[in-house]
């Protein structure tokens, strides 16, 4: 036998092992959906509930080769489109392409409907639609409609689609296959995707990985946004796996419940979606609260710190790192206390406090090298030639940034040397270096490229739209900032967009375009606005001011 027929034949056995483990664990509920779809005629409602996609192609594959269903034909229908409003036009026009089995019942089964449901917010345009024109069902879909949906997703559609939901005859819960759920798991927790949540060896309990994720260095951020979606969806699924709707949670399941939550405010802080990331984090508090477990609530408090941070409220956000800092103290947890105080560090940089900034930023070099802690050392200096070149320290900011680079190369951290290299390019820039500037931005992008982190990329992209512009080179100033601003929009960096818009009118003011520098300057302003940053916001209103008519 050759390698490629016993591969496909070890593939066709787990499958089959994985569908009776299905069965098996579902047997009665799996029964009664048969009784259902035996004894359903014309149009007639029907949901079941699978929290993970594999499982409900587990459950298709039970169906359609079920001897109680040799008389049904079952047509499955995926509609993954976020975008989707009008269900009933997209199965219309399906059931004309339909072939009909002679003598057998036809059976719609409709997937992928999650995504235009939503995971958050209130009247989905989708669930809107579905309520207002149920009647409209009877007479153009007269057939058997099973929807398969998470949890989260029935929840969500007998909330705003009320009228709807009455019409249903059975609702048939399945319960999730181990290996399914480990898998999902396995994804959020141990995911190779471009390096950011990779694990080699699982040394610590599962809460321990999440924790080690959460208080990573690493950025969400440099996932891209299809791809947080997924680890999103992934995580909501988890999340009712833990708790589903109307049921009690005992203490093991609360646990990694709120760590989920935890997970959740994360992804959403990445996508810069602030209030979704504070509704789940308020949970995942009161969790913490209610099983005392003050060394979660520190995480949970700093990563609403986050979310401020996000909001640019950075006051608020010191308020609740301090809390975070204040129970890492009393727990004589030295990490977790570097960690409170790096974070109170960035938002003293950001209120431009830059005398605050460089005090806690020092208090944490000291515990990181009391823990020979190298790659945060490098991290601490790398933000202490911020504060520096802020405070136009040009060459104290050189200094610190070489200390980084330095420890970065000695162990090999690749990745973050991209980062330091660009700030590089930023102080030899403010010193009008800027063929050195351009040289230490190319490093940086390379290495950008070389990990796939497009995020980032549109920093170094905005920088070299700088050089160029300070040299005269306008066409490739222009090109640079339309690279810059075309990632940010791709990841809703809503904010960094506004200092690409800023650039881009400066530039057509150099170029005497007046009317497209007050076009890009007047959206930055509005963005500045809205983030309530009057240091920039005063700038702008004042180039727009001193524009000719």
């Amino acid at each position: 036998m050759n390698s490629s027929k016993k591969h496909w034949q070890n593939l066709q056995h787990d499958s089959n092992a994985e569908l009776g483990q299905f069965v098996a664990l579902n047997q009665d509920i799996l029964a009664e959906l048969l009784t259902f779809i035996d004894f359903s005629e014309k149009f007639t409602l029907g949901f079941i509930e699978i929290n993970f996609p594999p499982d409900g192609e587990l459950l298709v594959e039970a169906l359609t080769t079920n001897s109680q269903c040799e008389e049904i034909q079952f047509v499955i229908l995926k509609f993954a489109d976020p975008n989707l409003r009008f269900l009933r036009d997209e199965i219309v026009k399906e059931l004309p392409t339909i072939e009909r089995e002679a003598n057998k019942k036809l059976v719609l089964i409709i997937q992928g409907l999650e995504k235009s449901i939503g995971v958050y917010g209130e009247y989905p345009p989708f669930l809107q639609d579905l309520n207002f024109v149920r009647d409209a069902y009877k007479k153009t879909v007269p057939y058997p409609i099973l929807f398969v949906l998470p949890d989260y997703a029935i929840n969500r559609l007998a909330k705003f689609a009320p009228d709807f939901w009455a019409w249903r005859s059975g609702v048939f819960r399945f319960k999730t296959l181990e290996k399914t759920r480990e898998n999902a798991i396995t994804q959020t927790l141990e995911s190779n995707i471009k390096g950011v949540f990779r694990f080699k060896t699982l040394e610590k309990t599962r809460e321990n990985a999440i924790t080690q994720t959460l208080e990573s260095n690493i950025k969400i951020d440099r996932i891209e946004p299809q791809e947080k979606q997924e680890r999103i969806e992934i995580l909501q699924s988890l999340l009712m796996e833990y708790k589903p709707t109307s049921e009690k949670t005992n203490d093991g399941n609360l646990r990694r419940y709120s760590n989920i939550l935890l997970e959740l405010g994360t992804a959403y802080i990445s996508q810069h979606q602030a209030k979704t990331a504070r509704e789940y984090l308020a949970e995942a508090l009161q969790i913490a609260e209610k099983l005392a477990d003050v060394n979660f609530k520190r995480q949970v408090l700093n990563k609403i710190g986050d979310v401020y941070r996000e909001e640019r409220k950075f006051e608020t956000a010191i308020n609740y790192y301090q809390q975070g800092l204040d129970i890492a103290k009393e727990l004589k947890n030295r990490n977790g206390e570097s960690y409170a105080l790096f974070k109170i560090s960035n938002a003293y940089l950001d209120l431009r406090q830059f005398l605050e900034a460089r005090k806690y930023y020092q208090q944490c070099l000291e515990i990181y090298q009391e823990l020979d802690d190298h790659d945060n050392q490098a991290s601490t200096y790398h933000q202490l030639g911020i504060v520096a070149q802020e405070m136009r320290e040009y060459a104290q900011a050189r200094d610190f940034y070489q200390q980084a680079l330095s420890i970065k190369i000695e162990f090999g951290d690749r990745y973050s040397q991209a980062r330091t290299y660009h700030n590089l390019g930023i102080v030899a820039q403010e010193m009008r270096e800027y063929a050195q500037a351009r040289d230490f931005y190319q490093q940086a992008l390379a290495i950008f490229i070389e990990f796939g982190d497009r995020y980032s990329q549109a920093s170094t992209y905005h920088q070299l739209g700088i050089v160029a512009q300070e040299m005269r080179e306008y066409a490739q100033a222009r090109d640079f900032y339309q690279l810059a601003l075309s990632i940010k929009i791709e990841f809703g960096d809503r904010f960094s967009q506004a200092l690409t818009y800023h650039c881009l009118g400066t530039l057509a003011k150099a170029q005497e375009d007046y009317t497209e520098a007050r076009t890009n300057l007047q959206k930055a302003l509005e963005i500045y606005v809205e983030y309530k940053d009057e240091y920039w916001g005063n700038i702008a209103r004042e180039i727009l001011e001193r524009l000719p008519e």
